[in-house]
This record gives structure tokens, sequence and C-alpha cells, in this order.
């Protein structure tokens, strides 16, 4: 029997297609293309990240009716050249003590409206603006909000993975001694369990204790963890690439009867947001179903953050489960949902799972208890 080795990497043939949707989708806005800068969107289109981001231009430029052509340094090109992408993108560079402008100007439509990556240096931004006088560009988000928001079924198994590894490290934190302990222990402890469970990249690691707890993005401090207090873990990283994010509110001892009452107020709102996931459903829908349940217990003012954010190759991208956001949920849209109540000065309570849109529903990407558990 063959062991696992895990999700097999992705093709040329993946970054071609995605490259094409981009083109696609920046025509169907009315742009004339898409300026990729090295960060998320050049690793989700590309399969390539330099070994240094720094001031350097790197740049992928992508057209309706062009072959999508990338600029690197000189320096850096046999690592470009190795990318997965290889033979689907041409390659151009330019050297130390040229112009990377003047080099990147005849890539672009001297009158052309793009869409550029958000992770784009300012500098960039003006130099290209410099060379060519005539261009346009709006941010990738603004302009391209859901271009890496639909996943596709390789992307699916990776957060599916990486969703199981930290319900794992969940079950085993539990377990550990919380009262008499500083929140930053306790997150050290979080962080290991992560790497333990085969995370490459811890990115946060939440402890908020007691009164920290209503503190929605508390970094973990030297507050030690009493008996009576609730506590909330918020915390995440990458696995295979891809992002895992989630939140539960444990309570070291037993818990008053206003408690109780907050935290099953919480995970009623949670659920009620994940029964509103399907598709065609605006993402603002998901923020008001959960927050209906809050304020009408008398504590929509104590719910004080958006419902949820996508997530993939990065913890935090679009789509976004806020007011005022209106594109529908489509099925492959992965996504937290994470309500919380937050008691001035006394505790807070957050519960949250991603979850993935399917053709009929929603299907949780973590699946550790929402009941309350008490630690020692």
């Amino acid at each position: 029997m063959t062991a696992t080795t895990g999700p097999a990497p992705f093709t040329a043939e993946d970054f071609a297609r995605r490259m094409r949707r981009a083109a696609e989708q920046a025509d169907a806005a009315g742009l004339t293309g898409v300026l990729v800068a090295p960060g998320p969107d050049l690793i989700y289109l590309a399969g390539y990240s330099p070994t240094v981001i720094s001031e350097r231009l790197t740049m992928l430029v992508i057209h309706m009716h062009r072959e999508p052509t990338m600029l690197v340094p000189s320096l850096e090109r046999p690592d470009a050249e190795s990318a997965p992408s290889a033979g689907t993108i041409a390659l151009t560079d330019w050297s130390d003590g040229a112009d990377p402008y003047a080099a990147a100007a005849p890539l672009l439509e001297p009158e052309g409206r793009y869409a550029i990556s958000d992770s784009a240096w300012a500098l960039q931004l003006l130099g290209l603006q410099q060379a060519v006088p005539g261009t346009r560009y709006l941010s990738m988000t603004a302009a391209l909000p859901m271009l890496r928001a639909v996943k596709d079924a390789d992307e699916l198994e990776r957060l599916t993975i990486a969703g199981a590894a930290a319900d794992a490290a969940f079950e085993e934190i539990i377990k550990v001694r919380f009262a008499g302990r500083s929140e930053t222990e306790v997150a050290a402890d979080l962080a290991s369990l992560l790497m333990d469970h085969g995370h490459s990249q811890v990115d946060f690691t939440v402890v908020g204790s007691g009164p920290n707890g209503a503190n929605p993005h508390h970094e973990a401090g030297e507050r030690t963890i009493q008996e009576g207090d609730m506590v909330v873990l918020d915390f995440g990283g990458l696995k295979e690439g891809y992002g895992s994010d989630t939140s539960r509110t444990v309570h070291v001892g037993e818990p008053s009867e206003e408690e109780r009452e907050v935290y099953d107020l919480v995970r009623r709102a949670q659920q009620t947001g994940f029964e509103a996931v399907r598709p065609g459903v605006a993402c603002q829908e998901i923020d008001r179903a959960a927050r209906r349940v809050i304020a009408g217990a008398g504590r929509g003012d104590q719910f004080i953050h958006r419902t949820g954010h996508g997530i993939g190759l990065t913890t935090h991208e679009p789509p976004y489960m806020v007011e005022g956001e209106e594109h529908p949920l489509e099925p492959g849209m992965c996504f937290s949902i994470e309500p919380g109540v937050y008691v001035p000065d006394r505790f807070g309570v957050r519960i949250e799972d991603i979850v993935t849109v399917t053709e009929d529903g929603g299907r949780r990407l973590n699946n550790t208890t929402r009941e309350m558990e008490i630690v020692g």
C-alpha cells in the first residue's frame, strides 16, 4: 500500500488556466490587463515567489490576447525559469544598473487600465506611472476581488487538510494546564502544536483571558490565567501552502450563568450564520444572519467586527462576510464564520469555523466541538 504523501503539486496547466481566468475577469471588468507583483497573487497565478522580495522589480503582465510575460531581475532569472509555471510564461529580464521601468514599458499598453496586486510597492507603481504616463491602475482587491475567491478541488483539499490540523491542535491544547500560566505560555504551546501537525508557518496565536478576551485582536501577554477566566483562543497559519484559522472559547473551571448564556448566544449565532450559507446568497446575508441573533438578545453593540473573511493562500482575503458586500456566494468559496460578543473589561466569546460553499449549502472545515470546553 502506497503511503499518503499529501496533495499533488499544481501543474503548469493549472497556472495557465488561472492566468486565462485572470485575463477574462479583467476584460469583463473593462480593464486592459493584470499586473502581478510578488506575493500571494504571483504564487497563485505563476507558482513563483522570489527568494527575497525587494525593491527590484518583478512583474507578471497578463493581457487577454497576448502571451503572459514576466519581467524579472537577471540575477533571479534562473529561479523564475524553474517555477512550476515555466513554459506558460515568456520571461524577460533587466540587470542592475539598468532602468527596470524602461524594460517594463514595452509590456504595457500606452493607455492601459490595469488591476495591480495589492502587494506592489508604491515605489514600483510610481515608477510604472512615470515610465508610461497614460496608464491607470486599480488595486486587485477593488478591481478583481473574486479572482482567488473560488477554490478548485486541489485548493479545497489543502484547506481541508489545514483545517483538520488546526482542529488537532485544539484537541491537544485543551489538555494542557491553563490556570497559573501566562497567556504567552499557552500561545507558545499552540504554535508548537500547529507546527507538530504540519504547519509550515504560524500566523497568529491569540490567547485572550478574562478581560483581555474582550479585545478581539488581543495579543497574548504576560497576564496570568486564573480560575474562573473565559479564554478566547484564535489561531492559524499555513499548511500545504493554504491557511487555517479557527477560534474556540474555553473556560477555566465552572462558568457563571451569564458566561454560559453569552457562550450559548454566540454558538447559536455561529450556527445561524452557517445555516444561511448557500449559492446565490449575498455575502452580507451571512453577517446579517449571525448579527440578528446577537442583536435580538440585546447585545448587538458587543458584536464589534464583521462575521467573516475569505481564506486561501493567505489567512485573510476576499470575500468578506460584512454589511455592504453584495457579491453572491459561489460553490468553492471558503471563508470564516466567527461571530463574537465582547463584554468590556470582563470577558469575550468567539467561535469560528472555516466554511466552504457547496452546491446546496455549506461544509465546515473545522469540526471540533462548539460546546464550551472546561479546562484546568
